[in-house]
Parts: C-alpha cells; structure tokens; sequence
C-alpha cells in the first residue's frame, strides 16, 4: 500500500510540473502583415544535433492542419503526445499573440535553440521561420523572424 501511495505522488508531482525543474518564459510573437488565412506555430526546443527534443507550444488548435508542418510532424506523430495542456489560437497577419513556455534551465547556453515552424494555408511553409539560440541573453530580448513572423520576443515570467 506505501508503495502504491509512493508512486501515485510521482505521477501527480510529474502531471503538475514539480517533479521537472523548469523555468516559465513568456514567449510573445509578433506577425508579419501578410494576406491570408492565420499561421500555425509550432515552437520547438532543438538540441545541439539539430534534432527535435520537445513541443513548447503549438499556435493553432485543429489537429487536422499539424501535419503541413511536415518537418515537426515527422518528429511529433509517432509520439502521439497529448497536446491540448500547450496550445492556443493560430495567429493572423499583423497580430500578436503571448502564451508561456516551461524551459529546463540546463537546456540554456547548452547549445539548445528554440525552432518556430509556420504554415500558412495555401501558401509558403517555412521550417525554420525563426530559431533563437537558447542563450541567457535571447531568454530575455528580442529575434526577428524571416516570414509570417516578424519578432519573437521572450521574456522570464515572475
């Protein structure tokens, strides 16, 4: 029975962010003014390989447009994780949009980037739209994008 009561902690100190060592950010991402249908956002942690690690958040909430994001979708699918705790709103031209992030401290200046991949309906689909390299300085300021994103800003949530 002890240790029954023992691993039922685990699991809810896990399912409620205690067991990991996390910091919250503020992740707030400024579009671009393109015409068109609002852009799904997958925000991915990458590691020094260039491999995909981890979803920090997915802007857009219909599951049936995740796989235009073909490269994050090759990584994601097998997985089949539960992403409805780290989603939000697809964004359209011109908005912005905040939503929080939960980022391992190890990960920064470990070699870690952060990877926004857009697509846009009937139009471009950009793998690397944005990467920040996870660094003290980027957790902090501002890194412009190359399409449907014009910056990306992060910033400590207190």
């Amino acid at each position: 029975m002890r240790k029954l009561i023992l691993t039922f902690a685990a699991v809810l100190c896990a399912a409620s962010g205690f067991a990991q060592n996390t910091d919250k950010y503020k992740c707030m991402v400024q579009m671009s003014n393109y015409p068109g249908e609002g852009a799904y956002i997958i925000a991915s942690l990458i590691n020094p390989k260039g491999e995909y690690e981890q979803t920090l958040y997915v802007f857009g909430r219909d599951k049936k447009w995740y796989p235009d994001l073909k490269e994050w979708w090759k990584f994601e699918k097998p997985k089949k994780s539960n992403l409805s705790a780290i989603t939000g709103a697809s964004i359209s031209g011109g908005e912005r949009l905040v939503s929080a992030i939960d980022i391992d401290p190890k990960k920064v200046d470990a070699g870690y980037t952060i990877r926004f991949e857009t697509a846009v309906e009937n139009q471009k689909y950009n793998v690397k739209d944005l990467e920040v390299p996870l660094t003290k300085a980027n957790v902090t300021g501002k890194t412009e994008g190359t399409n449907y994103i014009r910056y990306v800003r992060l910033m400590p949530s207190n």
